[in-house]
């Protein structure tokens, strides 16, 4: 299939367009759904959804906007804007128990968002986020989905939100472990954060 010209991709994509009528005419959803396996139909549903997403402007004083919201403001507390940057950095998706891990960056951004605070209180906020024996991280990300789930629909929000998302892993015949990483879906090219130099 390697080599396919665009007429070839486009007789291929009316091909499997008949085919799927047909299938669905039969009845047979559970055959369709076999044949383009979930995580195809996890990327068909980001490219579906992909024309109704609003664009996410983070300006410079990282305020939040949705673009095609009415310029909609997400309004979050500077400690709330500095955990969705993070998570906004790291699209691979970032486990809570290896927080510690970006405790740098997340202390930087929290720095950022919160220019007038009190630095102490600052650092002390952060190491209770990077604690996986505090329930800290998981009120932040709650009431950031909040602050998504009141500005839009339930499905449109599921984007903009930090989600959860485990990974399988098996190492050899016997040994299989989870990565449950947390990570927003959003694309990255519907981000204009105006403090992130272009290259």
């Amino acid at each position: 299939m390697a080599g396919l010209g665009e007429h070839d991709a486009e007789v291929l994509a009316e091909e499997i367009r008949l085919r799927v009528k047909e299938l669905r005419q039969l009845g047979r959803n559970d055959l369709l759904l076999h044949a383009i396996g979930v995580p195809v139909l996890e990327d068909l549903r980001i490219e579906a959804a992909r024309g109704h997403l609003s664009p996410l402007h983070i300006t410079r004083d990282y305020r939040f906007f949705l673009t095609l919201y009415n310029n909609k403001e997400i309004e979050l507390s500077p400690v709330h804007k500095a955990v969705y940057l993070l998570f906004l950095n790291h699209p691979e998706g970032i486990e809570f128990k290896r927080l510690k891990e970006y405790r740098r960056e997340l202390l930087g951004l929290y720095k950022e968002t919160s220019r007038w605070m009190n630095l102490e209180k600052v650092e002390e906020t952060v190491e209770r986020l990077i604690n996986p024996f505090d329930n800290a991280i998981n009120e932040k990300c709650s009431r950031i989905k909040k602050a998504f789930d009141d500005a839009m629909d339930e499905y449109s929000a599921t984007y903009y939100i930090i989600s959860s998302h485990t990974t399988r892993h098996v190492a050899g015949s016997s040994r299989v472990w989870f990565e449950r990483l947390k990570v927003i879906t959003l694309p990255r090219e519907l981000v204009v954060n105006d403090n992130v130099q272009k290259v």
